[in-house]
């Protein structure tokens, strides 16, 4: 990114998967209004690539992204969060349908983002329920935060309003491909439930368990 600045400095930006403002005023050596004029002169070359206000992304690195970067992104762009809900479950296999943004649980409360990435929606979650991800390699140190399969599918139905009977949404509306989903899975699933004290997990929780098993004997 030799255009931020006369030194070589910059070139540490390039390997970093966000840059903050701060960040930018130390390897640039310029703050306030200058900064800003700057940044803004960065961006609209293409050389900085916005991911919120006061976070960025330089092209270099963009340009040669680890494969699973805009999952990290989400993670980051909203903290503490991790990947959950309609991405997890479709990239898990349990639904066909791709999802049209990056879906994540949060502590806070709910927020969406945008940028030349995609779209990054973030639903609120109670802190005990904050549980259930792991952490996959993404590059150098860092490790993306993404809901195992059981925990994606808690999520989804715990934050969703069920509009007709919960029986028909689980079997018809959502398309879930319970072949899927392994008696393991349940099992890790009960467990949420009983963390949610939920007593309209609790129904879910049977009628899934039906399915699941109904699903083995054929």
């Amino acid at each position: 990114m030799g255009s931020i600045g006369e030194t070589e400095k910059p070139d540490i930006l390039d390997i970093k998967p966000y840059i903050t403002k701060s960040e930018l005023s130390v390897v640039i050596d310029k703050h306030g209004r200058n900064l800003d004029k700057k940044v803004l002169s960065l961006t609209k070359k293409g050389d900085l690539i916005i991911l919120k206000k006061g976070l960025y992304v330089s092209k270099n690195f963009a340009g040669n992204k680890p494969k699973n970067y805009v999952e990290f992104i989400a993670n980051f762009l909203y903290y503490p969060s991790y990947l959950s809900l309609e991405y997890a479950l479709q990239k898990e296999g349990l639904m066909p349908d791709a999802p049209y943004a990056y879906t994540s649980v949060a502590l806070k409360a709910t927020r969406v983002f945008s940028n030349s990435f995609g779209s990054f929606q973030y639903r609120n979650i109670k802190e005990v329920l904050f549980c259930g991800y792991v952490l996959e390699p993404f590059w150098d140190m860092y490790k993306v935060k993404v809901a195992t399969k059981a925990k994606a599918l808690f999520d989804f139905l715990y934050l969703h309003k069920f509009v007709s009977a919960i029986e028909t949404e689980l079997t018809l509306d959502f398309r879930i491909n319970w072949d899927n989903f392994s008696l393991k899975d349940l099992d890790e699933f009960l467990k949420y439930v009983r963390l949610s004290n939920s007593s309209k997990m609790r129904k879910i929780y049977l009628v899934i368990k039906e399915i699941v098993y109904d699903t083995r004997k054929s």
